[in-house]
């Protein structure tokens, strides 16, 4: 997959089956447009792209409303890759993309760059300056310019709700990410440096990889989860906690913190995912030490035997 970022070179493809979006998480929903692209490119021999943004154009234009990113950008890359695309075409939003014409979006970038043949987007696509574009426009455009556009239908979870980018969050925020996963089609994560804490987990005999509190993704609800540290791209099992250890009473914020099975690894300074597979309780506030140490064997051996496959 060839990732290539704002400023673009005159021409990216010289025919391309296209789809646009933030694509932020990579759910089921846009790999079952992904799929579609990649398929409609192989049976015409042009080449499969993915148009997105380096940010959730909301920063720019509505900063207040805009919510956390499922994941962080790099990771976005990784998940993309895995659905076979050819092209990632990276769109630096600012102030002067938020301004940009309908019009001029399809022909600087669609038309002239990527020799658009067909592109598919969801039903609820928007595009160009205050969202004044949407697929009505986008297939007028596309008769003068010798493009097609095709409205692809939204994926339903089990459950019959539709798979969102905001139902995941929600779900992940209340601590089912098990659930958020069967819609994410990945394990939820979490991005960052890894951090100096108070070396408390080391003491007891955990040693923990701390996140700084800048780390892209979405918190899950306070708990103990089975899961894994990705470093560098190694897996590697973790017992993770996300808490303000109420049994010291000496932290207040919210941290995230991974203990990694098997393996003695220096991370400090290093950037690390943590992916969370299933939750396993709730936080407590021990009475001792001793009692806070048992629990977490308790949680490594059911992280093992959750995670033993």
């Amino acid at each position: 997959m060839n990732v290539i970022r704002e400023p673009f070179p005159p021409r990216i493809s010289e025919g391309s089956v296209v789809t646009i979006g933030k694509f932020d998480g990579v759910h089921i929903g846009h790999r079952a447009v992904l799929a579609a692209v990649t398929e409609r490119a192989t049976a015409r021999g042009l080449d499969s792209v993915v148009v997105t943004f380096d940010r959730n154009p909301l920063e720019v234009v509505l900063p207040e409303r805009c919510p956390r990113s499922l994941v962080a950008l790099e990771r976005r890359f990784d998940l993309l890759e895995e659905t076979g695309v050819d092209i990632v075409a990276v769109l630096r939003f600012d102030a002067e993309r938020a301004s940009q014409a309908p019009e001029e979006f399809v022909r600087e970038l669609l038309v002239e760059r990527l020799g658009a043949r067909e592109i598919l987007v969801g039903r609820d696509f928007r595009f160009g300056a205050k969202g004044a574009g949407d697929v009505e426009l986008l297939g007028r455009l596309g008769a003068d310019a010798g493009f097609t556009v095709q409205a692809v239908e939204d994926v339903k979870a089990a459950d019959a709700i539709r798979v969102s980018s905001s139902r995941i969050r929600e779900l992940i925020a209340e601590g089912r990410v098990a659930q958020a996963a069967t819609m994410l089609g990945s394990l939820p994560a979490i991005t960052g440096t890894v951090v100096h804490g108070e070396a408390r987990g080391r003491d007891l005999g955990f040693p923990t990889a701390n996140l700084a509190m800048d780390s892209v993704g979405i918190v899950p609800a306070p708990g103990v989860y089975a899961g894994y540290a990705v470093v560098d791209h190694e897996r590697c099992r973790a017992a993770i906690s996300v808490s303000d250890n109420p049994t010291f009473g000496d932290v207040h914020e919210v941290r995230v913190e991974a203990f990694l099975l098997d393996v003695d690894l220096d991370l400090y300074d290093r950037v690390v995912t943590i992916e969370f597979a299933e939750r396993i309780r709730g936080i407590e506030r021990f009475d001792s030490v001793d009692a806070l140490i048992t629990a977490m064997h308790d949680d490594v051996a059911r992280v093992r035997e959750l995670l033993s496959d």
